[in-house]
């Protein structure tokens, strides 16, 4: 019987391989990935239930969202590099622990802290899910199949964040608040018996691993992408002198980090990696790309409600056609890259999400729900094209002791993107509408204010594709798998 376990998976299970084993070992990635995108989303909705059962303020509650996404953002890179030391399913499995236990934790919070405690903690356990599924492809399906479990992965990333708001709705109507992080659990204990049965044991390992892990270099990092990641989010695209200190903080960190790195006997990042074009135009694209998908979630709701005078469920439906094309995309889109290769299948989902960026720019004032929804599908379903091609070019034929750092910069650089168009795009659009409220701009300024931002974006779109032009596929991934591992 023909199998597509790959024989070093089936070694390292120590057992006669199975026609199914790929499909489970797929299947436990999937929900690592969903449950980490389930938690970016699914908390939002419950904030003003919880500043009422936490007598908080909505700033003080708005922290269970703001911990998460900083322990994701800071840590992602190093659980990363830590996977390649340690070893990948080793760690894997410790993040699904951590995050099963923290859901577990905060649905049985008493106090606003606990569960803020308890939300970190589970951004901890995301953050290896995000940057270790991915790097698991390449050891259970065969290299022509990759394409289509990138595919799928990106799929249940995206149906988690689609699913997140409505489910976390009906959870909140139906069961409270504390229903939200307990289903959760059940979730978590599934993936956690799938990838301990089906994917393959770590090999070998590090001898007095610690010695090779940049602890200096992890702590830099990560305090300098929490330092961005707060000057990003706090005044919510309102910046002051706060928002001025912690970039300059998180710029000197930066500094200081590239000096450890370039000096150090074992960096958390070889700087050599960045050098290669295939990986940092990989990178840059990806967070351009990141940067006008969130210009979609934060311009829409105000066009939607304000404009075109939709209720809040409506508001909600239609934002959520956006990641349902996503993830209706991801398998085929996988499939594409597979047969068509990962720089035309590139092109085509940057036209996509170009070309949606345009018809915003030049939708008239007030438009209907289709002629809205029309450039929304454009973007999301070129977004989904886009990333499955990227990551496989990306991480496809990179030195198997390399694979886990990259996998946690390219979530990285889709977090950073997400983080900047929250908050600069949103700045822009409060500019472009030319009223000191966005909550008291009428339709028309709203309309500019929409037609600004996307040709604000249309022009990012155009930088990734001269990037993706001048430099995809030009330079060759010999030098890194030549250099030896350090």
């Amino acid at each position: 019987m023909k199998t597509n376990l790959t024989p070093a998976a089936a070694t390292s299970l120590g057992r006669d391989p199975v026609e199914r084993s790929p499909r489970w070992a797929l299947a436990g990635l999937s929900l690592s990935m969903l449950l980490a995108s389930l938690g970016t989303s699914i908390a939002n909705v419950a904030l003003p239930a919880l500043v009422e059962a936490f007598g908080a303020t909505f700033q003080e509650v708005q922290w269970i969202v703001i911990a998460y996404l900083l322990a994701v953002t800071s840590l992602i890179v190093s659980v990363g590099r830590l996977g390649d030391i340690l070893g990948r399913r080793r760690l894997l499995l410790f993040g699904i622990v951590a995050f099963t236990l923290a859901s577990a934790l905060g649905g049985a919070a008493t106090t606003l802290g606990w569960l803020i405690a308890a939300r970190a903690v589970q951004g901890i356990g995301a953050a290896a899910m995000m940057a270790l599924a991915t790097v698991f492809v390449g050891e259970t399906v065969p290299k022509d199949r990759t394409g289509r479990a990138m595919g799928l992965l990106g799929t249940t990333s995206a149906i988690g964040t689609a699913l997140g708001p409505s489910l976390g709705g009906l959870l909140l109507s139906g069961f409270g608040w504390r229903a939200i992080f307990l289903l959760q659990v059940p979730l978590g204990l599934g993936s956690f018996l799938l990838v301990r049965r089906f994917l393959p044991e770590d090999r070998g390992g590090s001898r007095q691993p610690w010695k090779r892990f940049d602890r200096l270099g992890t702590l830099l990092l990560a305090l300098s992408l929490a330092a961005y990641s707060l000057g990003m989010t706090i005044g919510r695209g309102h910046f002051g002198p706060l928002n001025v200190v912690l970039w300059g903080a998180a710029a000197g960190l930066a500094g200081i980090f590239v000096f450890v790195e370039a000096t150090t006997e074992t960096p958390l990042l070889r700087l050599g990696l960045l050098r290669n074009r295939t990986v940092s135009v990989g990178l840059l694209t990806s967070a351009l790309v990141a940067t006008v998908i969130m210009t979609t979630l934060v311009v829409g709701p105000y066009y939607l409600s304000l404009v075109l005078g939709l209720s809040a469920t409506s508001v909600g439906i239609v934002l959520s056609i956006g990641p349902l094309m996503a993830a209706l995309t991801g398998v085929p889109a996988g499939r594409a890259v597979d047969q068509w290769g990962t720089e035309r299948v590139m092109r085509f989902g940057l036209l996509g999400v170009g070309g949606g960026s345009v018809v915003f720019a030049a939708l008239p004032a007030p438009t209907g729900v289709a002629g809205y929804l029309a450039p929304l599908v454009m973007i999301t379903v070129g977004y989904a094209l886009f990333q499955t091609a990227n990551t496989t070019a990306v991480l496809r034929d990179l030195p198997s002791d390399q694979r886990g750092v990259v996998s946690g910069m390219l979530n990285l650089s889709r977090n950073l993107g997400l983080i900047t168009g929250a908050s600069v795009m949103s700045a822009v659009f409060a500019f472009a509408s030319r009223v000191p409220a966005i909550a008291e701009a009428g339709p028309e300024a709203l309309g500019s204010g929409l037609r600004i931002t996307f040709a604000v974006a249309t022009g990012l779109m155009a930088g990734a594709w001269i990037l993706i032009t001048r430099h995809r596929g030009t330079e060759s991934l010999t030098s890194l798998q030549t250099e030896p591992a350090r």
